[in-house]
């Protein structure tokens, strides 16, 4: 029996770009895509290598890609970069030293933006990975959330795209359906936290210079970033806005009053999303919605205010 259908505005919302993900006059370039989504996992996959991934695939990557390449926030720049080293149709698989190197986010955000153009409804989500090592940390991730027809919402992750890779993590589920007890979205993963039932401090991420980051303010973070990517505005991972954002120490300003404010956003931000809500939220919030300029917690570079487009 066939799922039933998105509503229509989600639908639309949902299958059209953004301008995040759109691919502007490199659009000529989607001709030649497949429409099936495991197929353009795959082929995100193939022209991307994540910042971290060196030595899984025995290459040293450059100390200008690896510090510069992910600080691009544009689909359109991500695609010229790409030609640029290799100008093959983007359903060729690029040797290592030619791919864009990035993040979890860019996987994410070029399998959107293939899927948008297939008209497949698709948006990126923020939250935690547990499959990315074994010691019960919850490692900050994005996915691909896809819209499929038989089965509603699932979650997709397109680094997992490549056999080596999983199976570098012993990844023992489908990639194109990865279980929302091995991904919890960050709103999940707050309520969680508040009720009892999960340590915040084995929500966050290790930086390879700068050790371990954790805790109530992290998973705020991660909610920001995801309701922002829910309303099409798929920041990077590292800028930063809003209440919650600031202080110093464990707790980085979370007062009782502003993990209220989480606790009431944290009902939206969950598996399923209510779309009026969804958007409604990001309208009328003004401490959570995105401003037009954000301060860059880049982890190479430094901090840096950045107006978007």
């Amino acid at each position: 029996m066939p799922f039933a259908r998105l509503e229509p505005n989600s639908f639309a919302f949902y299958a059209a770009q953004s301008a995040f993900s759109g691919p502007g006059d490199l659009g000529r370039l989607y001709g030649g895509l497949p429409r099936d989504p495991g197929r353009l996992a795959r082929a995100a996959r193939d022209l991307t290598v994540h910042r971290l991934e060196g030595e899984i695939f025995c290459h040293a990557v450059t100390p200008e890609r690896l510090h510069n390449d992910a600080e691009t926030r544009y689909l359109d720049d991500i695609l010229r970069l790409v030609i640029e080293r290799d100008d093959a149709p983007l359903t060729q698989r690029r040797e290592i030293g030619d791919r864009f190197v990035g993040v979890c986010r860019d996987f994410a955000l070029l399998h959107c933006s293939f899927l948008r153009h297939a008209g497949t409804p698709a948006r990126l989500r923020s939250g935690f990975a547990d499959y990315f090592g074994s010691d019960g940390f919850h490692c900050d991730h994005m996915v691909t959330e896809y819209w499929d027809d038989a089965r509603g919402w699932l979650l997709a992750d397109p680094q997992l795209a490549d056999p080596v890779v999983a199976d570098r993590w012993a990844v023992d589920f489908d990639p194109m359906d990865v279980p929302r007890d091995r991904f919890l979205v960050a709103g999940k993963a707050w309520r969680a936290i508040r009720a009892g039932d999960a340590d915040a401090s084995t929500f966050g991420l290790h930086l390879p210079e700068e050790g371990p980051m954790f805790g109530e303010w992290f998973v705020a973070h991660d909610m920001r970033i995801d309701l922002a990517a829910l309303n099409k505005v798929e920041t990077l991972l590292w800028d930063t806005w809003g209440v919650g954002s600031g202080g110093s120490g464990g707790n980085r300003g979370m007062t009782d009053t502003v993990c209220e404010q989480y606790d009431r956003a944290s009902l939206v931000l969950g598996d399923d999303v209510p779309f009026d809500a969804v958007r409604k939220l990001f309208a009328e919030e003004q401490e959570l919605r995105t401003p037009r300029t954000v301060l860059s917690l880049a982890p190479f570079i430094g901090p840096r205010e950045v107006t978007l487009r």
